[in-house]
Order: C-alpha cells, then structure tokens, then sequence
C-alpha cells in the first residue's frame, strides 16, 4: 500500500538532507499518516481511510460524507 492520503491526496516529498560540509543527499518527506475508522451514520456502517492529519481536520471540518464524495470526485479513492 502506499503512504497516500485517501481524502487529501499529499504523499511523500523529495528533498534534501544538507550536511554542515553543505553536501547533499536525497531524503524523503514522509506524510503523516494513520489509520483510522470513521462511522457514517447515513449508511449505518464503519470506514477504514488512511488519512493525514490534515485529512483528519477536513473530516471534522466538512463530514464524513462530503470529505469521501470529494475524495471521489478528485480521484484519490474509487470508492468507499
């Protein structure tokens, strides 16, 4: 599985680690990701999503429902 965010789509960046020499050497970014189980009450079942914690806010901020229906409409997961 990869480290993807189902409801905001941010995954791992690339970058660099920077010595005190000023030498550089690849580094990933990782997102901060978990795993999470979210109920909908419209459909009387539980979620699994793998979301970042900014995912996490906009599920609080928005719903459970309309944060899956536009991860749906972005593309990030096929369904729910």
């Amino acid at each position: 599985m990869s480290r993807v965010c189902q409801i905001t789509g941010k995954k791992a960046l690339v970058g660099n680690n920077v010595s005190h020499s000023k030498r550089r050497t690849k580094r990933t970014f990782d997102v901060n990701l978990f795993k999470k189980k979210f109920y909908l009450p419209e459909e009387n079942r539980w979620v699994n999503l793998t979301v970042s914690a900014a995912g996490i806010r906009t599920i609080n901020k928005n719903g459970v429902k309309a944060a899956l229906q536009s991860a749906v409409e972005k593309g990030y997961i096929d369904k729910y």
